[in-house]
């Protein structure tokens, strides 16, 4: 059996990214027609790597950078979440290691602000980290969202 590749390995493997195409049919219904961008790992995880402490982020704004570097219609949904998970998985590994300058992917949220459950620390992990940089968090529902996140959004180009 084959041993599993880490974090660090899937972060490094651009498989041939990134690459434009024009939005497959199955898509356009939801993302309208044009093309989108299939970002490479490390283009996603270099963008997270911009969002200084003190600001957060969003999948989608990470995707709209990634459209106009590429000069695409739309990042790719799909793909941008799993390598900003990837991003953040060998990040985690990092840490394990004992390096300290590591990707924030806790500054990564989802579109409304909310917390990605599924980074490394789950939500109390990234709440902590949120709120040591300054952060307010709130329960909505059950969800835990950066309070007025729309204030602190990085500038990503």
């Amino acid at each position: 059996m084959k041993p599993r590749k880490s974090w660090r390995e899937k972060l490094a493997d651009s498989k041939d990214l990134p690459r434009v195409e024009t939005i497959p049919e199955g898509m356009s219904k939801l993302w309208g027609r044009g093309t989108l961008v299939i970002p490479a790992p490390k283009e996603v995880d270099g963008l997270m790597r911009k969002v200084s402490p003190g600001k957060v982020t969003t999948i989608n704004a990470l995707r709209e950078a990634l459209a106009r570097k590429h000069k695409a219609t739309i990042g790719c949904p799909i793909t941008t979440g799993i390598f900003a998970r990837i991003a953040a998985e060998a990040a985690a590994e990092e840490e394990a290691e004992g390096k300290k300058r590591v990707t924030p992917y806790w500054r990564v949220l989802k579109s409304a602000g909310e917390i990605n459950a599924r980074y490394p620390g789950g939500i109390e992990g990234q709440r902590r980290r949120l709120e040591d940089e300054g952060h307010r968090v709130a329960a909505r529902g059950k969800n835990f969202v950066v309070q007025d996140f729309e204030r602190y959004l990085a500038k990503l180009s």
